[in-house]
């Protein structure tokens, strides 16, 4: 890897002191940092090196005490006024000064670890002074989401970042690409032969997506009730596992392939009309009720929700893909907080057979094949499939075969935002999202925004915290012997054991 300087503005903030910081020191403790490295933290706190580094390793328990030290000595700091573009010299002025002291060669990654409307800002304010140029050494640039509040905003978002930064120097950070078992999404289906040629609408009945969050909105009631489950989860977290689901496949590895098919998958989404929505989406809000044994809040009830707030922290959604692979297949997404349990899960139902050997057998007619991909927590795969049970008759019981990461190898495995800095750091691109991806995400999902705040008659469903969200989101799923799967927190659920 390449010498390099990282720079983080919003260095004294939350998700510094939480992620970045402490995903950089594992990096080192692994040995994955260059000997030339160091961090630069900027922001308006009056710090100095020494402080930083204290307020760094203060309430953090991040740090191994055997490197602590060799790691303290690669953070630096520089406080400056943000909103002042001449105050952009000293960090140019410092930027220089590392290099020649550490040999860092002019190479910079800046992170926006700030609030949205300092995403051009501070791009503007860091060509103002050259520090965008990168004919001596690398400049890249990383930008944490939103991408934008809706499709217009996310336009203009990325024609002013172009104009100060090229494409190729811009990263739009979604640490749910970080997760391992997203990015196996693709090896699982692409080299493997069992999957591959049953991936398509010949064999496959529909997709279920889930991210269930068991907490509440907590703190960032202020935020949240602008942005609200569809904003927040659905343009960004789950289109990107839609895209790894249901793309094509790659003519290499390479990020420009990976990432143009996920393009030519989001440009074939079926749009979803504002007269359509009420059809195709459901909205919910979680009210208070008794859960755990103690009594929850309600979502107005949390700190800075407005008292008849119209912010859905529910989501599911059905939808099409229009493409020669999926044409017919429905996708259904579903998100939402206050549900019973922490889990995100992708669940592939395939097609049964015509059953005219067993047409009698009630049991093997309610059978339905599946193929369960873990996201999060015990990640894994599991296949559901039909056996015989044993004695007389064909008495028919699902029965699973479960696969889990943690049997795989006893080496740890890295965190999302320690693999996503280290393939910036890199240059890797691929599990960043390109400014077009992110547009055709926000075209997707606009007419639905539109529609929940242009027409009143569409509605906000209530459903008490600690249930799996409104009961008419199971009216979205086809068929008559199929609803949701509702995960739990352990992979292998169905049996004996449900820990929720």
């Amino acid at each position: 890897m390449d010498p390099q300087i990282f720079v983080i503005f919003g260095a004294s903030g939350d998700l510094a002191k939480r992620k970045l910081l402490p995903a950089i020191h594992d990096l080192h403790c692994r040995g994955f940092l260059p000997e030339q490295f160091a961090v630069l933290g900027v922001s308006r706190t009056e710090y100095s090196d020494e402080a930083f580094r204290k307020s760094a390793y203060t309430d953090n328990d991040f740090i191994d005490e055997n490197k602590s030290d060799s790691f303290a000595e690669k953070l630096f700091y520089q406080p400056i006024d943000t909103l002042d573009g001449q105050e952009y010299g000293k960090v140019r002025h410092r930027l220089l000064e590392m290099d020649e002291r550490l040999g860092t060669q002019g190479n910079y990654v800046f992170y926006l670890s700030v609030p949205p409307r300092l995403y051009t800002e501070i791009p503007a304010f860091l060509a103002g002074h050259d520090l965008n140029e990168h004919g001596n050494g690398f400049r890249r640039l990383v930008i944490e989401k939103p991408f934008g509040y809706d499709e217009a905003s996310a336009r203009q978002l990325n024609q002013e970042l172009q104009e100060y930064f090229d494409e190729e120097q811009i990263f739009r950070i979604d640490h749910y690409l970080g997760k391992e078992t997203v990015q196996n999404l693709l090896v699982t289906r692409f080299a493997n032969g069992i999957f591959e040629p049953l991936w398509n609408r010949n064999y496959i009945h529909h997709v279920e997506i889930t991210s269930a969050e068991s907490i509440g909105v907590g703190a960032r009631g202020g935020y949240y009730d602008s942005s609200g489950a569809l904003r927040d989860m659905v343009q960004n977290h789950l289109m990107q596992i839609v895209a790894h689901v249901a793309m094509e496949p790659p003519i290499n590895a390479d990020a420009d392939s990976i990432r143009n098919e996920k393009l030519k998958l989001f440009q074939s989404i079926r749009p979803i009309r504002e007269d359509e929505v009420a059809q195709y989406a459901i909205r919910g809000q979680y009210i208070g009720a008794k859960y755990n044994g103690d009594q929850v809040k309600g979502y107005r009830e949390e700190e800075g929700v407005p008292d008849h707030s119209s912010a859905e922290t529910y989501v599911a959604l059905k939808f099409f893909i229009d493409n020669w692979r999926w044409a017919g297949v429905p996708f259904y997404i579903r998100t939402g907080k206050r549900l019973p349990t922490k889990a995100t899960e992708i669940v592939v139902y395939f097609k049964s057979p015509p059953h005219h050997l067993f047409r009698n057998n009630a049991d093997m007619l309610n059978m339905n094949n599946q193929l369960i991909i873990r996201i999060q927590p015990d990640e894994g795969l599991l296949l559901q499939f039909g056996m015989k049970v044993p004695g007389t008759g064909f008495h028919v019981k699902n029965v699973e075969m479960d696969f889990h990461y943690s049997d795989l190898t006893d080496t740890e495995v890295p965190e999302a935002y320690e693999r996503l800095l280290l393939d910036v750091m890199k240059g890797d691109a691929t599990l960043y999202s390109r400014g077009d991806s992110v547009e055709a995400a926000w075209k997707f999902v606009d007419p639905i925004l539109k529609a929940w705040k242009n027409n009143p008659d569409i509605k906000l469903y209530g459903y008490p915290a600690g249930t799996w969200g409104p009961d008419v989101a199971d009216d979205l799923i086809e068929g008559e012997r199929v609803s949701w799967r509702n995960p739990c927190r352990n992979l292998t659920d169905s049996q004996n054991f449900c820990e929720l």
